[in-house]
């Protein structure tokens, strides 16, 4: 079951892009393939029903190597929830997978444009989230 709810607002709440210098962007780019998307989710209760979910996206290279680049971007969603005593378990999969279901689509857009006009024009993220399957995975 999805919680009934009403999404007021969604915004980047911050963006980060760190290319030290020219050879760290040809190194990157010469190692994409070592690059890893990384996801976080937080979400705060605020007052009339609603909550702020931040769902926060990394791109970097976790190896040793000095000449290298990073991305970051936090983008922010304020949902209004317009049931009633909802389960405190459907809100959390809400949060977690429903609402990520929903939103991602457009994250992933954004994250990729600023990927491809910070000098990445052919990048593309191989791998897609199963927000269901992290979700289920995460319950058991």
């Amino acid at each position: 079951m999805t919680i009934k709810h009403q999404i007021i607002l969604s915004y980047t709440k911050d963006l980060s892009v760190e290319t030290p210098n020219a050879e760290s962007l040809i190194s990157a780019r010469e190692n994409i393939a070592k690059y890893t998307l990384n996801l976080n989710l937080n979400s705060k209760f605020l007052k009339n029903k609603m909550v702020e979910v931040e769902t926060k996206l990394t791109y970097d290279d976790k190896s040793k190597n000095k000449n290298k680049t990073f991305f970051e971007m936090v983008y922010a969603t304020v949902v209004k929830i317009e049931e009633e005593n909802p389960n405190k378990e459907d809100i959390k999969k809400f949060i977690l997978c429903d609402l990520q279901v929903k939103i991602y689509p457009k994250i992933e857009k954004i994250f990729l444009e600023v990927l491809r006009l910070s000098g990445f024009p052919d990048l593309q993220l191989n791998s897609k989230i199963d927000f269901n399957k992290l979700y289920n995975e995460r319950k058991n």
